[in-house]
């Protein structure tokens, strides 16, 4: 009889065992359903943006792109542009939630207001808007190099404003809001370089926003960051405008030179067609570092032509080997 209730014991164990089955079971097929019918969540990027006004000031190529990639993803966007005609083609193309010419008024009321003019108006800007903000307002620029800036926002911005500056690393050889598009930024580097007043959540909020537009955040002091695109952004400008004045001054007269111009010369060249007053901003903001990558191009650039000039084959296959090898690394 021991035996025989041991026996109905076990057989009971083994029912329990199987309802705590089936009951597993069934809670993951509720677990599926409840997933299955679960309300989109926001993304991290999205919930920090979402309840903020952002003033965009300068609606050419960066400034309308970025703002109409952000519209949506925050409360408002407020564009600001010098001429009407521009607000009005920003808020036809669906840029902007709303626009205006007046800068003071365009700023006032917003979260976040992203000055994305040259470097040089957007040190003047500072100026001007700065006894205009409202408490806790986030300042952010577009600007190419960051020293100047970072040294503005710190010396005009009140302390109850927070800086931050940024540079995303994208855009055109031409400009204006005609060719803006709101996925310029996607899957591009976007550096941000805060201040050491900077809060850590006001970095968070610009990493956001980065990653709101489909771009890749990156910290950077501001010294270093003018470092790097000296050699990388600006001196690459400086080449393709010797090589464009290089072929005018040797072959443009010519008829055939520009029949039997390839991609090469046409790749090679293009950034040369940027906007002049802006790269006229980036060089003279950017003259220190600029002049050494020159200066380092300049040396290079002579050892291979000292190889050409003494017939050293062996040597500058060596050298263009390495180099080719190296640009492989940078671009598998």
């Amino acid at each position: 009889m021991q035996e025989a209730g041991g026996k109905r014991q076990e057989a009971g164990g083994k029912k329990q065992e199987a309802g705590g089955k089936k009951q597993e079971a069934g809670g993951k097929k509720q677990e599926a359903r409840d997933e299955a019918q679960e309300p989109f969540v926001l993304h991290p990027a999205s919930c920090i943006l979402h309840p903020l006004r952002v003033a965009v000031v300068g609606l050419g190529l960066m400034g309308a792109s970025l703002a109409g990639a952000l519209r949506g993803k925050c409360a408002r966007v407020i564009g600001v542009a010098r001429r009407a005609e521009v607000v009005e083609t920003a808020l036809a193309r669906g840029f902007v939630d709303e626009g205006t010419t007046d800068l003071l008024a365009g700023v006032r009321a917003a979260d976040v207001v992203v000055l994305s003019t040259p470097v040089r108006v957007i040190v003047q800007q500072l100026a001007e808007i700065a006894p205009h903000l409202r408490p806790g307002c986030v300042v952010m620029d577009l600007g190419s190099t960051k020293k100047e800036i970072a040294a503005a926002m710190d010396r005009l911005l009140p302390e109850s404003v927070q800086p931050l500056g940024a540079h995303p690393m994208c855009g055109k050889e031409t400009s204006g809001i005609e060719v803006a598009e709101v996925t310029l930024y996607q899957e591009h580097t976007f550096i941000l370089t805060p201040l050491p007043r900077t809060s850590p959540e006001t970095l968070a909020l610009g990493a956001a926003l980065a990653e709101a537009v489909g771009a890749k955040p990156l910290v950077l002091d501001a010294d270093r960051q003018d470092y790097l695109v000296g050699t990388v952004s600006h001196l690459p400008y400086l080449l393709a405008c010797a090589l464009v004045a290089t072929a005018d001054a040797t072959t443009s007269k010519d008829p055939a030179a520009w029949k039997i111009v390839a991609g090469g010369f046409r790749d090679t060249s293009r950034v040369a067609g940027s906007d002049v007053t802006m790269m006229l901003d980036i060089l003279m903001t950017n003259r220190d570092h600029v002049l050494a990558a020159v200066r380092e191009c300049e040396t290079q650039l002579r050892r291979l032509a000292d190889l050409v000039a003494v017939g050293d084959e062996d040597a500058l296959r060596d050298a263009l080997t390495t180099i080719r090898n190296t640009r492989k690394e940078m671009f598998p």
